[in-house]
């Protein structure tokens, strides 16, 4: 039985408590967050002690992991002050606000020698992990493109991050991990379309080595779009991250020569609809970091992996930056 607390209780820190709750093997020991009004009732509700100060609860309570869910400047802050302690951490997406704040998280990590976890969530989502399969399996064929759309309304919780870090970040982040490489040119337009004070859509182009993606993002759109497709030589794929649906497209294609070049004749491709067997992402993020603790093995989505996706997103960020000098 592992203890576990939460720090954070905002919406994506109460689904980290209902989700520990779920789980047989765990049992959540304490839970904190500056509106105490807010943290008395779900301490009541999942009963656990409540604390306003979550240093205090670090002290007192003997705890196996930590996850942190506060707001993305808080990272570096609580984050050394858990691993001090000696404790198992699993911090939400992104690791940090900075580059510099992320390796020093990364670095303490290892040196009290403590597990790190990044919650990169869309990485545990059924449909992803069967998209990576097909992709590796080369069902595809060599990849030339793949294109996300990640938006919806403006999210009132999010009190500071602009649209690249709070959202794309995701979509960096798969992309990678199914091209199973970096980009090495990134270009990007945005704009505060809504909110005047940062960025609130974006277009993301990322160059790899044979192929390309494309992702946007936005606050603006007003029905909520989560999904990813995937262009190869063999077929074409279309996810829905929401739905967990993934849906693939075959190829049918003779390949002739005349006198002028090639001569490409497609049939009717094959649709088939890959069957998913449907589960709640941050449970299996959150049984991976268990089990990392419990086995003493590296999470999957590591410390590394999440300063991976912050360093592009910062590149982005860089590239809107320099753009409004100049057209200013």
């Amino acid at each position: 039985m592992l203890n576990v607390a939460v720090i954070g209780l905002g919406n994506m820190g109460k689904h980290h408590v209902r989700t520990y709750s779920e789980i047989n093997n765990v049992k959540i020991v304490g839970i904190s967050d500056i509106d105490e009004k807010r943290g008395q009732e779900v301490a009541a509700k999942y009963g656990c002690k409540f604390y306003k100060d979550y240093k205090f609860m670090l002290e007192n309570e003997i705890l196996d992991l930590v996850s942190i869910v506060v707001p993305t400047t808080f990272h570096k802050e609580v984050a050394i002050n858990v691993i001090e302690k000696g404790i198992n951490l699993l911090i939400e997406k992104p690791i940090a606000d900075t580059i510099e704040n992320a390796k020093i998280i990364i670095d303490k990590a290892k040196e009290r020698n403590v597990k790190l976890a990044i919650g990169h969530i869309e990485r545990f989502n059924p449909a992803v992990q069967r998209l990576k399969e097909i992709i590796t399996e080369g069902r595809l064929g060599k990849i030339t493109s793949i294109i996300a759309r990640r938006v919806g309304v403006f999210p009132p919780q999010v009190k500071e991050a602009n649209v690249i870090i709070d959202l794309a970040v995701h979509d960096i982040d798969i992309i990678n991990y199914f091209m199973n490489e970096k980009p090495n040119e990134i270009e990007a337009n945005a704009g505060r379309a809504l909110i005047s004070q940062r960025e609130d859509c974006a277009e993301i182009f990322l160059k790899y080595e044979n192929s390309s993606g494309f992702i946007q993002v936005n606050w603006i759109t007003p029905i909520k779009i989560r999904n990813l497709s995937v262009t190869g030589t063999k077929g074409y794929a279309e996810m829905d991250y929401i739905t967990q649906n993934l849906i693939v497209y075959e190829s049918n294609y003779k390949k002739e020569f005349e006198t002028f070049g090639d001569v490409i004749e497609f049939s009717k491709p094959n649709k088939v609809e890959i069957g998913i067997e449907k589960e709640e992402p941050l449970k299996l993020e959150l049984l991976n970091m268990i089990q990392a603790v419990e086995n003493n093995t590296d999470p999957l989505i590591t410390g590394e992996v999440g300063l991976e996706a912050l360093e592009i997103a910062m590149k982005v960020l860089d590239k809107i930056n320099k753009k409004d000098k100049i057209e200013r």
